[in-house]
């Protein structure tokens, strides 16, 4: 038995360590990090200036980044209202017998399969373009003037529009999977006793879909955290307030700006260590308010 417990050890302690030197070792530098004051983020711990929380301070005093959390904050709450309420109505309509499914399935999933960079640019030139793009045309057909969908004031909504529309069908899988579990002798029952298909929704479909709530809604916190691609998209030459989000604002502190050289590493691992507490504290309400011993089959 002690022969066998040192074979076990032997072989998982490489795999242990490895794991710590490539997990843990870069979140403890750059919580570290972010309490020291540093030009580059390969510079040497000799050079690092201990200065305390200063650069939370830089970070929560900044316009720039609180446009950034403003904007991540909408991404969060209206796009995440629309993206789980649309993948939840498709996920019903699908699980509910219709026919042609798979088809409509794998057309709702289709833009999730193609590259973001190629899926916004559709957006950006065949859909916002003010000369000939769709959304125009067809308000010309109508007799309406064209708008520019792409100007300061609507590349915000435009841009999170584009996003939502390539991220209902991921979602639709999640809901679809924890709908295709629930015993179908528990539907026949309530219809037994009387209810509708509403009534069946409400009372069993919603809070039977608890845990997969919390992980559709963990997962899409951590979408809207690295919001990086669609962002710089939508303003791909320099930065825009319209269209900033925190790790836009991270990146740009790290590493300089268009036309600005000044880095701040540590103010950038600031904002990283913001995110991520972010993170957690959603993940920590999901688990006090979706938990998972409340569902039973």
């Amino acid at each position: 038995m002690k022969k066998s417990k040192g074979f076990i050890i032997a072989f998982a302690a490489p795999v242990t360590l490895s794991l710590l030197i490539m997990y843990l070792y870069p979140v403890v530098r750059t919580v570290l990090m972010s309490f020291f004051g540093i030009e580059s983020v390969t510079g040497s711990m000799s050079d690092w200036t201990f200065n305390g929380v200063d650069n939370y301070i830089k970070i929560f005093s900044s316009p720039t980044f609180q446009r950034a959390m403003t904007n991540m904050f909408l991404i969060w709450v209206v796009g995440g209202i629309i993206v789980l309420a649309f993948a939840l109505l498709f996920a019903v309509i699908l699980t509910s017998g219709i026919r042609f499914k798979k088809f409509f399935r794998a057309a709702i999933y289709l833009p999730n399969i193609i590259s973001a960079v190629a899926l916004a640019t559709m957006w950006i030139q065949y859909i916002y373009n003010q000369d000939y793009g769709l959304l125009n045309q067809l308000l010309r057909t109508i007799g309406l003037e064209g708008k520019n969908w792409l100007g300061t004031d609507m590349k915000f909504w435009a841009m999170l529009f584009a996003f939502i529309f390539g991220a209902v069908g991921y979602y639709m899988l999640i809901f679809i999977s924890g709908i295709e579990r629930i015993p179908e002798d528990l539907y026949e029952a309530a219809t037994i006793d009387g209810a509708n298909k509403i009534q069946q929704f409400i009372s069993m479909t919603l809070p039977l879909l608890r845990s997969i709530f919390k992980t559709n809604i963990t997962f899409w916190s951590v979408n809207c955290i690295s919001f990086f691609l669609w962002s710089k998209m939508f303003s791909p030459v320099a930065s825009e307030a319209s269209t900033m989000v925190p790790v836009v604002y991270l990146y740009d502190t790290v590493f300089g700006t268009t036309g600005s050289v000044q880095r701040d590493a540590g103010a950038g691992a600031a904002v990283g260590v913001t995110l991520a507490v972010f993170v957690a504290i959603i993940y920590f309400i999901m688990n006090k308010v979706l938990k998972d011993d409340d569902l039973e089959f």
